[in-house]
């Protein structure tokens, strides 16, 4: 237990979420006082709704992960709700908690901010080097304005606030609906319901050629707890593994695990997505001490065991 966290007043937002829950479980072993309503009890694209959730809850530090969020396809279908609920949940809510007199604001952003070519590994300082890859521009935009704003009311009016970059994150708990889950979740449900249909292939999007950088959501969970007790700079900060993988290697790999033998057919007319993403860790682990720790086959693997247990098929196949 941490003497920082010791009965500190946190409002963790999304902490029902994939994310969330495991930041909210980790300040509740160090001792904090944490509160995690969901959307029903306060609708932050709601001002009012707002307003009132830091009257009731008298929070010292926010942690804003409350997002909307999906892949590739979702980001396509409703680029506009993307956009717009992310950016008023964030600025409404950043701009609420500075004159409720929060001790601290914890934005949790996104790499989807990075330009579209970035030099490898991302580094901080190339944050604004260009625009963002087309289909998850609008989300990742309305996400970057928080590190602008915490640039901003840092200069101006001194509020403490940070802002961090997770990297692509998987895990136990992920959401696999197929209509807005990450390639990770998307991928593993696909090879499971193949396997047990006896399908003799799964289709795939794009030709397999990106890469992605993947982060075990208990590693990104204690990186968030981390800078959210010794961070105290606007400067952006990325949270990653430093571990690239192709998505054709991912496929490959997740096939394995899951013990599917069909063939992986290539949907080329469908988008790739940002063709590289590494990220450079550095800042992270020299400003607070933040190094991953979960091998990416074993995260994979929990992954992968806990969804076949959800459908009470036991445990993964090797």
């Amino acid at each position: 237990m941490s003497a920082f966290w010791q009965a500190k007043r946190v409002w963790v937002t999304g902490g029902t979420g994939f994310l969330g829950r495991y930041v909210v479980r980790d300040l509740r072993q160090m001792g904090a006082e944490v509160f995690a309503p969901g959307s029903s009890q306060y609708d932050l694209r709601d001002i009012e709704a707002t307003r009132r959730a830091l009257a009731d809850l008298q929070p010292q530090m926010v942690i804003h992960m409350a997002a909307k969020v999906g892949g590739i396809g979702a980001n396509r279908e409703r680029p506009a709700e993307f956009f717009y609920d992310n950016l008023t949940m964030g600025v409404g809510l950043f701009h609420e908690s500075w004159l409720a007199r929060v001790e601290k604001f914890v934005a949790v952003g996104t790499i989807c901010a990075y330009p579209k070519i970035t030099p490898i590994p991302f580094r901080e300082e190339n944050l604004w080097d260009g625009y963002p890859e087309e289909t998850n521009a609008p989300y990742g935009l309305a996400k970057k304005m928080l590190l602008v704003q915490s640039q901003a009311y840092r200069q101006q009016y001194g509020f403490n606030s940070v802002f961090v970059m997770p990297t692509n994150l998987y895990g136990p708990n992920d959401n696999f609906d197929p209509r807005s889950s990450h390639v990770i979740p998307a991928l593993i449900r696909k090879c499971v319901e193949a396997q047990q249909r006896g399908d003799d292939h799964i289709e795939v999007w794009g030709d397999g050629s990106p890469t992605r950088e993947f982060l075990y959501v208990e590693d990104a969970a204690r990186a968030i707890c981390l800078a959210a007790e010794r961070l105290n700079t606007s400067e952006p900060v990325n949270i990653g593994s430093a571990f690239e993988i192709s998505i054709k290697d991912l496929v490959e790999l997740i096939a394995e695990l899951t013990g599917f033998k069909g063939r992986l057919v290539w949907d080329t007319s469908k988008p790739n997505g940002q063709p590289r993403r590494k990220l450079d860790t550095q800042r992270a682990k020299d400003w607070f001490g933040f190094e991953s720790s979960t091998p990416f086959r074993e995260g994979l693997t929990q992954t992968i065991t806990w969804y076949r247990e959800s459908l009470g098929l036991k445990t993964a196949l090797r």
